[in-house]
Order: C-alpha cells, then sequence, then structure tokens
C-alpha cells in the first residue's frame, strides 16, 4: 500500500503547478511542525528530529530559493522570517521545548494563507472575462 502512496504523491507533486508544489511545500511543513509536537508530547524523540528535520529542509529551501533582486524587501522580510524559524526549530530540536512550535506554525500558516490567496488573485487575473471562451475552447466545444 505505501508503494502506491508514494506513487500517487510522485504524480502529484510532477502534474502540479509551480503554484501548486509551493502551496503542498507549506502544507508539507505545517504538518511536519505539528508531526513534532505530538512526538515531543509522546516522547518519541527520533521521530521529533526527523519531522524537524524535514520541516527544515523546507523552510531552508525557500528561503535559498528567494529572488531578492526582483523581491526587493518583501524577499529581505521573508529570508528573516524563514531564518527566525529555522533557529526556533533548531532550538527544539535541541531544548525538546515545543512552545517554540506554536510560532513557527503560525508563520507556516499565515504564509500559506498569502501565498493562496496571491495564487488565487494572479489565476483570476489571467483568466479571461466570464463569458468569453478563446478559440480553442470555441472549436472544442463545437466539435461535441
Amino acid at each position: 500500500m505505501n508503494a502506491y502512496m508514494n506513487q500517487y504523491q510522485n504524480n502529484q507533486v510532477t502534474t502540479a503547478s509551480p503554484e501548486q508544489v509551493l502551496i503542498m511545500l507549506y502544507d508539507g511543513a505545517i504538518r511536519f511542525v505539528r508531526q513534532a509536537n505530538q512526538a515531543i508530547v509522546d516522547g518519541r524523540q527520533g521521530e521529533k528530529a526527523t519531522a524537524i528535520g524535514k520541516a527544515v529542509a523546507i523552510i531552508t529551501e525557500f528561503s535559498n530559493t528567494l529572488d531578492h533582486e526582483i523581491g526587493g524587501e518583501i524577499a529581505a522580510d521573508l529570508s528573516r522570517l524563514y531564518d527566525f524559524m529555522v533557529r526556533e526549530l533548531s532550538a527544539v530540536n535541541a531544548r525538546n521545548d515545543a512552545q517554540r512550535l506554536q510560532p513557527v506554525e503560525n508563520i507556516l500558516l499565515e504564509l500559506r494563507e498569502a501565498f493562496a490567496g496571491a495564487i488565487e488573485i494572479n489565476q483570476r487575473n489571467a483568466a479571461p472575462p466570464a463569458g468569453v471562451a478563446d478559440t480553442a475552447q470555441q472549436r472544442i466545444a463545437a466539435s461535441y
């Protein structure tokens, strides 16, 4: 069953748009932060470390892909947020302090919502006006 799930997830990622992949990564980071919290509560140190490592890897990749030339101050602000989250997650891993996970989760949730909203606005603005189909859509519809 696990092989089928891995194949399904792989297909999801390979067929997703860059915007969808971004949201999936935020969802993954949030899930790993929550898993780390539960592992601390349950006393499962190995699972805590694994979950934190995965969350850090995602956040680090977010940071590495920032374009500071195009992004300017927004990219700098995001970089500072990503650095803060990595520091907090490292502290949680070293000190087992689950309380430090909540601010990280909150930031990830807020960023996910902000990006999801921006993606939605961008898609709405890129779509043709309601009731106006492009010629390819008209041709396909006419062939049925």
